[in-house]
């Protein structure tokens, strides 16, 4: 571990210790004898890190970190302390300093709080540079799309997002919804807080409960702990409840609590928590209709619904396809090593005609599948293997007769027919993790003939929830 430090200490006997101990490790280490000195060296150089006395003639040592706190914040500063000044050291303390030794030190000692330094500023600047590419990957310019409609959810999120406004987004499965809620969280006053995403439509109520409000031991079966809610976990930042129209009336109720007084109650507690979140949800449902119907709370509907943003299904911004598939392209060439340049015509073509019922997640997996597939520097018709099936073939011939015409249509809706049935089945398996027993209940049907139509469609569970997203699209 490289680094530059600075020694100031008015007595020469431990300026000349420190550079003993510290001349054998990697760091770069200088001296100074005051702290005229010191706060001179500091305006022409850089340092890591300030080995500095506290008890120094006319600058001392804590007029010395005020300033360079003051100038210099990122620098780390340990002080070093008499015996009999251990009361002024946990002043430093408070002013900003790293740590403090006191005299006499021994080597060890030095070489492990000047390491302890480096390696807090190490995480620190990992940490900043973490923040930095996340911010700038959710910047809302790098959403893809300049179709009129996703100009206008650009325009939406620029309003919302600097505001406190909970915001509800509409779309179907696939549109990106929790990609616009990052936006909207890295582009907002909380953007240094967490944003904690929720699937509403993966959990049980119970589990739910449990996820979102925490648990005390004892709670219910299973509960050897507490455990903390995310409500509590994204206090300070976001939580993106996607699928929010899957909530049960029980939760829903304890959600409108917390959204009109910040209050909750974890599961099995008396304790009443308080949180100052901001909420962003999401669904592929109708809750307007679901509220006419008596399965979603109006009154929480309303509190979801203050700034509501529409998501277009990718069908009805055919122009963004082809800067999608280039951007998912270029993001698979790296991933893959591969140096794939292009989409051939007839390719391009199939991509913009097909209907996209997985919208744009259906559309990265099929660039992923044709970049590992092609085997040159073009993606053709061929590489496109999970919608050759479902897509209408762009070289059949025109029929010549009405005979022809006729037999042509009928072929048409047993297919259509067969591609609503298969995406049914695979639609429901994904939102209910994959389970069968779920998916079945969920979709009004019998386990047999749920499992019926998954056979027919050769559509197998295998090695968990990814490995069963292969296998679905596969065929």
């Amino acid at each position: 571990m490289s680094g530059k430090i600075l020694v100031v200490d008015d007595e020469e006997i431990v300026v000349k210790s420190c550079l003993r101990i510290l001349g054998d490790t990697d760091y770069e280490v200088e001296a100074a004898g005051s702290g005229s000195e010191a706060l001179s060296k500091l305006e022409d150089n850089y340092y890591d890190v300030l080995i500095l006395d506290i008890m120094m003639p006319k600058i001392d040592g804590l007029e010395v970190l005020q300033r360079v706190k003051e100038s210099h914040p990122e620098i780390d500063v340990i002080m070093v302390t008499g015996l009999s000044e251990i009361e002024t050291a946990v002043k430093s303390m408070k002013l900003g300093a790293f740590d403090y030794l006191p005299k006499p030190f021994d080597p060890d000692a030095l070489k492990l709080v000047v390491d302890r330094a480096f390696e807090s500023r190490k995480m620190r600047q990992e940490n900043i540079h973490l923040k930095s590419e996340v911010s700038s990957k959710y910047r809302f310019e790098n959403i893809i799309g300049s179709s009129p409609t996703m100009q206008n959810v650009y325009r939406l999120i620029a309003k919302c997002a600097p505001t406190n406004s909970t915001v509800l987004l509409r779309g179907e499965s696939g549109t990106g919804k929790e990609l616009i809620a990052r936006a909207i969280h890295y582009n907002s006053l909380r953007k240094e807080q967490g944003f904690v995403p929720v699937d509403c439509g993966s959990l049980s109520e119970s589990l739910l409960e449990s996820e979102l409000f925490g648990h005390v031991k004892g709670s219910f079966t299973g509960a050897v702990g507490n455990k903390r809610g995310l409500f509590d976990v994204a206090n300070g930042g976001t939580l993106f409840l996607d699928e929010i129209g899957n909530i049960s009336q029980t939760t829903q109720a304890k959600l409108l609590r917390i959204l009109q007084e910040g209050e909750f109650k974890a599961v099995g507690d008396t304790r009443i928590q308080t949180t100052n979140i901001r909420l962003i949800s999401a669904t592929n449902k109708d809750l307007k209709a679901m509220v006419a119907e008596g399965t979603f709370r109006e009154d929480l509907y309303y509190r979801l619904n203050v700034f509501p943003i529409e998501i277009p299904p990718l069908r009805e911004r055919t122009e963004d396809i082809p800067p999608l598939a280039f951007h998912f392209l270029k993001v698979f060439n790296e991933e893959l090593g591969k140096k794939i340049t292009e989409f051939s015509v007839e390719a391009m073509n199939m991509l913009v005609n097909y209907n996209w019922p997985g919208n744009v997640r259906e559309l990265e997996n099929t660039v992923h599948r044709a970049v590992i597939l092609a085997t040159d520097q073009v993606i053709r018709q061929g590489h496109l293997v999970n919608i050759l099936d479902m897509h209408p073939r762009l070289d059949i011939d025109i029929p010549q007769t009405a005979e022809e015409l006729k037999r042509i249509k009928k072929v048409a809706r047993e297919n259509s027919v067969k591609n609503i049935e298969k995406l049914f089945v695979i639609e429901a398996l994904k939102r209910n993790d994959w389970n069968v027993t779920r998916s079945a209940e969920e979709t009004g049907m019998q386990r047999s003939n749920f499992q019926a139509l998954m056979k027919k469609y050769d559509i197998r569970i295998r090695g968990g929830a990814a490995g069963a997203e292969e296998a679905t699209t596969s065929g």
